[in-house]
């Protein structure tokens, strides 16, 4: 048979329409069955019902830059609230001509955060980086020296106390949590028992006790005339509380591990601080991976409970802006902006842990 007719047998005999393209996708995966069929309906109808209001109600409807007077005459969205505002959200009571410095510092931050997720870079020199960009975002909120007017910690605010909560809680949290996992497995009676309260004692009481604990009852046990900042004060509170629920994942992991895998270090002849080094900690940490993350999203939001202790973080910024009459009816728009400041961090450690896990599987 010649090639032209090969191709014309090809092209009398095509698929039929409604199983190629958009057509047949949608048969496939959405009115494959009826219950799918009667629940695509519905999920179409919630979204007609929702979706064109709020699409008219945040963009068609709605003010960018208008004062709190001007909002009220309309139906739709007054963003105006955020760029009215929007160096006090961020920045708090950071002195406004000085509010350059957390910028560069949350600048700083950021790169060196982008610079970390390439595992090429785990090197010396990202140790040298990191301690040079925290020596440099310390020197820009407080100041002090090399010509830098001193800023108490008492006006730092904003998203730059949120990240600073945020992200040396998060890292100090970690390898405390994998030390107090390790100590509730150790065979030494005493070690083990700390570890057991410490952990049980934590994770009994909610983060908000530990924080008023710090704030309130803590500074009670001080010599007088002694004080502790109140952001170190909360600081650590988040990090105790943290530890503790990662002490638990990691002990999972442990757990998981065969005793083949102790033997096989054994045989090897190392030691116990080998043995975890190379063999155990490498796999164990790789698969608690997933439930780690969850763990470190939820302190991440949990950071937001420093309100309740007079903390100005990006929460408590929003919510002394809402405080006043002329923004007070636009509560839903500045959340909603905090909520994707949240979400941005979130999703930036959910995307990063995912591409750990493809990096890290071996296919056992």
């Amino acid at each position: 048979m010649e090639k032209a007719d090969i191709k014309q047998i090809e092209t009398e005999v095509k698929p039929p329409v409604a199983s190629k393209g958009v057509v047949g996708w949608a048969r496939a995966n959405l009115f494959n069955t009826w219950f799918n069929s009667i629940l695509t309906l519905v999920t179409l109808f919630v979204l007609w019902k929702t979706v064109p209001p709020f699409f008219r109600w945040a963009i068609v409807d709605s003010l960018w830059f208008s004062t709190g007077e001007a909002c009220r005459g309309t139906e739709g969205a007054c963003w105006s609230v955020i760029p009215a505002n929007i160096r006090f959200i961020l920045f708090g009571f950071f002195p406004y001509q000085l509010q350059w410095r957390p910028l560069l510092a949350m600048v700083i931050l950021v790169v060196l955060l982008f610079y970390s997720r390439d595992r090429r870079h785990w090197n010396n020199s990202l140790v040298y980086a990191w301690v040079a960009g925290l020596f440099a975002m310390g020197l820009l909120m407080k100041g002090g020296i090399l010509g830098l007017v001193e800023v108490e910690s008492t006006q730092w605010g904003g998203l730059p106390l949120t990240l600073m909560l945020s992200v040396f809680g998060l890292a100090a949290a970690y390898p405390l949590g994998v030390v107090l996992a390790l100590g509730r497995q150790s065979k030494m009676p005493a070690v083990k028992a700390l570890c057991v309260v410490y952990i049980e004692m934590i994770r009994g009481v909610p983060l908000i006790t530990l924080l008023f604990m710090s704030s309130i009852v803590f500074p009670l046990f001080l010599p007088e005339g002694v004080t502790v900042n109140v952001i170190l004060r909360a600081q650590v509170a988040i990090i105790m509380f943290t530890a503790a629920y990662i002490a638990e994942v990691v002990r999972g992991g442990l757990q998981g591990m065969s005793k083949g895998q102790y033997e096989a270090a054994e045989s090897l002849g190392l030691n116990y601080y080998q043995t975890m080094r190379l063999v155990i900690l490498p796999q164990a940490l790789k698969i608690v991976i997933p439930p780690t993350v969850s763990q470190l999203i939820s302190a991440l939001k949990d950071t937001s409970l420093v309100v309740i202790i007079a903390l100005y973080d990006l929460l408590k910024t929003t919510q002394s802006v809402l405080s006043d009459p002329s923004w007070m009816a636009f509560s839903s728009e500045a959340y909603i902006f905090v909520a994707l400041i949240y979400f941005f961090c979130c999703y930036f450690m959910s995307s990063y842990s995912r591409r750990l896990e493809k990096e890290l599987d071996t296919g056992l």
